[in-house]
């Protein structure tokens, strides 16, 4: 460890983890309790939050901010920074899903990188003579032949990423900038584990552990969400790193050795499953796109029952409730990653299905939370009446900046009193 890194440590003002500890943790006396998110792009954020939002209501002990143990993948990272910094999953869901004041816009965030891209394009005369050389000089006969040479050239000359990283990593700064929040690790109550992959090695590495605790969290979001293709990969500290999914779906191996006893985890990928009587050819037909996601939903879904299986064994006291789609889900599955209406329909059905889930298993769940001093509330899950997206939205009018965030907070905050105020009578 060098010696700038001990010295943060030590320095004033910076919380540590291990010291502060967490105050809940002595009331539950079958030991800690975690949380790991799995990815699954912009979607699978807002099908993240609506099962924590209907888990946060159900499970009225269950403080989703005073974890013992925060897990996330690539977009499962955003959610646990988000939850360890003390945002709420209502709170997250108006700024993820909801309101066109302060949301945050995927559009925003996915923007060619331009500076790539010229780099490419400049190269790419030279690469095609190259090619053209090449091909004479092996002896190569025919256009075909020089043009599969050219076509292997100019590969090589492809960006990295087709989008820049600069817009969300700058979303990201000030999000865990604000008043309250933190961009550092070691000032967390609870431990993060933000999980990328070094991608000249393949091997996960688990941000926010010892050793890799100086990284900004902002970053190493942005490293565990770098898509290969998509983005570049993200260096820090002169290695490069991409999308923490490429070792596992969740990593809740992660937390568990961290000791927590109930993990709780939430993966919005499963392929799709066509109802009975729609017949074959329900993906094939539907396009390149469609047939791409059911193929990477299908080996996450398959890698990861396997990790499940083999924590039975190296983890056999450890409760994990999994948290899925339904196969049949055509809402989730067959819909647009830009669209605002389509976030709010997938998050208030994740919201409605884990609640419908909770109920009709009530008992086993209740069960499985009790030893952990955690009551699963029936009159919660029995009101009807109770959602959690906004059909629409409810815009502000056009004021003075310093009024309308304030106008927006008080809003807010209403919101959270009304909610609370509401589901506390129903348990």
């Amino acid at each position: 460890m060098t010696a700038t890194r001990r010295a943060a440590r030590s320095a004033p003002g910076i919380r540590s983890r291990r010291a502060v500890g967490n105050p809940r943790r002595a009331r539950r006396g079958a030991g800690g309790i975690g949380l790991a998110l799995a990815g699954g792009g912009f979607l699978g954020a807002a099908y993240e939050l609506g099962v924590l939002a209907a888990l946060a209501e159900a499970v009225p002990d269950l403080d989703l901010n005073a974890l013992d143990a925060y897990v996330g993948v690539s977009a499962g990272s955003f959610i646990a920074a988000g939850l360890a910094n003390g945002k709420t999953p209502h709170q997250m869901v108006r700024m993820f899903v909801e309101d066109a004041e302060d949301a945050l816009d995927p559009a925003t965030m996915l923007r060619p990188s331009a500076r790539l891209w010229l780099r490419a394009l400049r190269s790419a005369p030279r690469a095609f003579g190259q090619a053209i050389d090449a091909g004479i000089s092996e002896g190569l006969r025919g256009p075909r032949a020089v043009a599969w040479q050219a076509i292997e050239r100019i590969g090589r000359l492809l960006p990295s990423g087709f989008l820049d990283t600069g817009p969300a990593e700058r979303t990201l700064r000030a999000l865990f900038g604000e008043e309250g929040r933190t961009d550092d690790f070691r000032r967390l109550r609870g431990a993060l584990r933000i999980v990328a992959a070094d991608i000249d090695t393949g091997e996960p590495v688990e941000f926010g552990a010892p050793g890799f605790d100086h990284v900004p969290i902002s970053r190493a979001v942005l490293a565990s969400s770098a898509l290969p293709g998509l983005f570049p990969p993200v260096e820090i500290d002169g290695r490069f790193y991409v999308d923490g999914a490429l070792n596992k779906t969740l990593h809740a191996s992660v937390a568990l050795d961290e000791g927590v006893s109930l993990l709780l985890c939430v993966n919005p990928l499963v392929p799709y499953v066509a109802p009975a009587g729609r017949g074959a050819g329900v993906i094939a037909h539907a396009g390149l796109p469609v047939i791409l996601s059911q193929s990477l939903r299908t080996a996450i879904r398959s890698r990861m029952g396997v990790g499940l299986q083999k924590y039975s064994i190296t983890h056999p006291d450890a409760k994990i409730l999994l948290f899925e789609p339904r196969g049949d889900d055509a809402a989730t599955f067959f819909t647009s990653i830009f669209t605002v209406s389509s976030r709010r329909r997938v998050c208030e059905q994740a919201y409605q299905h884990t609640r419908a889930d909770l109920l009709a298993r009530h008992e086993e769940y209740a069960a499985r939370l009790e030893p952990f001093g955690l009551r699963l509330s029936r009159g919660v899950l029995q009101d009807r009446t109770l959602t959690l997206v906004r059909t629409t939205p409810v815009p502000l009018p056009r004021r003075p900046r310093g009024l309308e965030d304030s106008t927006l907070r008080l809003r807010h905050a209403l919101d959270d009193l009304e909610r609370a105020l509401k589901v506390s009578g129903a348990a």
